[in-house]
């Protein structure tokens, strides 16, 4: 079946609120505010319908610039490098996808990723312009990304991950850690660090929780299952750092890896979203899913035996 076309929706877009100026059309104002893109290229997105009002209606170059218009956009990379790894859906109906993300690939477009990414991906393989992403897991992370499939029937599924009503677990490999006691529970406040990108462990009031187990203990590293009862950003990554045992081959934590190396994908960081569960909230339903990828790394000898 050849890929679908693509149907603009204002969900998948960047935003944008006009700031005050004497522009005289948005053109001229995107032109202005994002002088990296050139006049041209605004021209050809907007010839293509890749340039929306706040109801998702194409506009057109003369539209005219007014203070405070919400203007959605799609962003676009040219010559984007593509990335030899294969999403697989798990799950699919009405109202959910199910997917299984593999290392490396980013779940909405973002930086130099815009096509290369699982949303753009699913969208073009079913032809539905209308999924969202109900969840995000790290670009480096593999394992289950859940979207709406339906807007109609999104909002309940949406408030599952603010509330707290659905269980998640991940797996990891990372040093061994035989002074703790397990299971154990990590509680710190994460806040940003230095780069931006990149989060710490602070003084202060705990604003994170992660339940940790043992799955299996070798003799160098071991096999955990997180728990994570927040949802911070790279929290389970911080939480396992923080505790002196930062999970095999993150590029971010103890330490940050050389700016501009390429991805190494024969060193994926050895991090799994391996379960989701929930009362479904439109059919009220138990729902279970299991990722169907596993943790592998290239151990020292004996380390897990």
């Amino acid at each position: 079946m050849p890929a679908p076309s693509f149907v603009p929706s204002a969900s998948q877009a960047s935003t944008v609120v006009l700031p005050p100026g004497a522009w005289m059309t948005v053109l001229d104002c995107l032109v202005d505010r994002f002088p990296a893109i050139s006049r041209a290229q605004w021209e050809n997105r907007f010839a293509r319908a890749r340039v929306l009002d706040e109801r998702g209606v194409p506009l057109t170059p003369e539209h005219p610039y007014r203070r405070g218009l919400r203007v959605h956009y799609y962003r676009e990379v040219p010559l984007e490098r593509p990335i030899p790894v294969k999403e697989r859906i798990l799950h699919l109906d009405d109202h959910l996808l199910v997917a299984d993300k593999p290392h490396f690939l980013p779940v909405t477009p973002a930086g130099e990723f815009v096509e290369e990414t699982l949303l753009r991906r699913l969208i073009r393989e079913t032809g539905n312009p209308y999924l969202v992403p109900l969840h995000r897991i790290d670009r480096h992370t593999a394992g289950l990304v859940m979207f709406s499939t339906n807007p109609d029937s999104r909002g309940p599924y949406q408030q599952l991950f603010p509330t707290r009503r659905i269980d998640k677990a991940y797996e990891a490999i990372a040093p061994a850690l035989p002074d703790i006691a397990f299971p154990h529970t990590r509680h710190s406040r994460i806040v940003r660090g230095e780069p931006f990108f990149r989060m710490r462990e602070a003084d202060g009031e705990p604003n994170s929780e992660t339940r940790l187990e043992v799955i299996d203990a070798g003799r160098e590293l071991w096999h955990y299952r997180l728990l994570p009862i927040t949802g911070r950003t790279h929290q389970l990554r911080v939480h396992m750092a923080g505790l002196g045992a930062p999970i095999c081959n993150d590029p971010f934590y103890p330490a940050v890896a050389p700016a501009g190396e390429p991805d190494d994908y024969n060193r994926p960081l050895q991090l799994l979203a391996r379960s989701l569960a929930f009362d479904d909230p439109v059919t009220g339903a138990r729902r279970a899913f299991e990722s169907a990828l596993s943790l592998s790394t290239v151990l020292p000898s004996g380390a897990l035996a």
